[in-house]
């Protein structure tokens, strides 16, 4: 049995975000961590000090982990951002404040 049959839930319609270019299919009430890790893709930011990839680690908006770029805004919290329909996520490099004036 699926959850969602446990529940009694039914999903809505599908729609897509983008992610570094490619199409990504995501469900109503998503974040946008799950719609990333959906896809099997478990990195979208890098580490300031050595470039390391980092994801979702905490999934509770508490880490900053899984910061990434929406929609040109950077670091959004991707396990508490919800996904939207023709959303944008980019990789976030470094400290997101890339064009940022002092």
């Amino acid at each position: 049995m699926k959850p969602t049959e446990l529940v009694g839930a039914s999903a809505g319609p599908t729609f897509t975000i983008t992610f570094d270019g490619r199409q990504l299919e995501a469900l109503p009430g998503q974040s946008v961590a799950a719609v990333l890790w959906s896809a099997g893709i478990l990195s979208w930011r890098t580490t300031r000090g050595g470039g390391r990839p980092r994801g979702a680690f905490c999934g509770i908006g508490q880490c900053y982990d899984c910061l990434a770029t929406v929609n040109g805004a950077p670091n959004r919290r991707a396990c508490l951002v919800t996904a939207r329909p023709g959303d944008t996520v980019t990789t976030q490099e470094e400290d997101g404040h890339a064009g940022f004036e002092d």
